[in-house]
């Protein structure tokens, strides 16, 4: 088993829930003198690989400079984040940013192996807004060999609410 060190990964795309999630993770290093892994990870499709490998460098944008663009801009998200917490935490934990090109959920899951929890958003930028849970905060919940943090951002609280007080009672 891999060792665990006083880290948390959290998962990062932009959206509300990863950026409150950001959030969780920050006030929990903070309250465990730890530090926080913020992974990005882009998709790749095949035939995208294929063609960096076959252009020349200056027909297009490289594998490099494509990761390059996704660490700044989530780098930004970061800034902003912990920006608007500067006023209740002065003393901010550590941070680093990965971007990854693949799959998030096994970007996330492998930069978790040896990490103390892995925070998620409930839901990221995926299509299916009527979801509860996203595709790769599921997957991260049954595959993470660490403890996981789903986080919810308040007006999926509302809409949670909403569905709850709408079912029908069984029974």
């Amino acid at each position: 088993m891999a060792q665990r060190s006083d880290r948390i990964v959290v998962g990062l795309d932009g959206s509300a829930a990863s950026r409150a999630a950001l959030a969780f993770a920050l006030h929990d290093a903070a309250r465990r003198g730890g530090a926080v892994d913020v992974v990005a990870a882009f998709e790749i499709p095949g035939y995208w690989d294929a063609l960096y490998r076959a252009l020349p460098p200056e027909d297009g944008p490289s594998l490099a400079e494509a990761r390059d663009a996704v660490r700044k801009e989530v780098e930004a998200v970061v800034a902003d984040v912990r920006g608007s917490l500067v006023d209740e935490m002065p003393q901010l934990p550590p941070v680093t940013v990965t971007a990854v090109g693949g799959s998030a959920a096994d970007a996330l899951l492998q930069a978790a192996r040896t990490a103390d929890l892995l925070v998620v958003g409930s839901r990221g930028r995926g299509g299916f807004t009527s979801m509860l849970l996203g595709s790769v905060s599921l997957q991260c919940v049954l595959h993470a060999t660490c403890p996981v943090t789903v986080v919810h951002t308040p007006a999926e609280d509302v809409t949670e609410q909403a569905v709850e007080q709408s079912a029908p009672a069984l029974g």
